[in-house]
């Protein structure tokens, strides 16, 4: 295999990053570029948020996104959330996931994030050691979740 390239998100990266994100939601609906557009633009311009991208011979096979959370506990350090962590099916198992994980681990620390957390709806084991592996706990906190009715 070649060597990857692990980076920041592009404006280019738009569609590369939907084929990823349709293996992510499969049952989503599959977004325009009119749609897409501005809130990819947004998400690259915004400060807050980085996408990182794993590149392979110009093909974007593994994505995540950072956001990095102003805040004024913990002698005022950010916290990071990370979402939407895919990996493409043909390269799943191969660190690709953990590359782009750790790019964003590595800009969180950077930015003085006291933690970093990340929620999965998977239940399957081997999803939930991936994340372990990582350096990700399932024991530290209780996470709840709403979704507008």
């Amino acid at each position: 295999m070649l060597k990857p390239v692990i980076r920041p998100a592009r404006p280019d990266d738009l569609a590369g990053v939907l084929a990823l994100y349709r293996q992510l939601n499969p049952g989503d609906p599959v977004l325009d570029a009119a749609t897409a557009a501005p809130v990819w633009a947004a998400l690259l311009v915004s400060g807050l948020t980085t996408p990182f991208v794993v590149e392979i011979e110009g093909r974007l096979v593994a994505s995540c996104t950072l956001a990095i959370v102003p805040n004024l506990s913990r002698g005022a350090r950010p916290y990071g959330v990370i979402e939407n962590v895919v990996t493409d099916e043909g390269h799943r198992r191969t660190g690709l996931g953990r590359a782009a994980l750790e790019a964003a681990l590595d800009k969180a620390w950077a930015a003085d994030c006291y933690k970093v957390l990340l929620a999965t709806g998977s239940r399957r084991e081997s999803t939930l050691r991936f994340y372990e592996g990582v350096g990700f706990t399932r024991d530290a906190k209780t996470y709840f979740e709403i979704r507008r009715p």
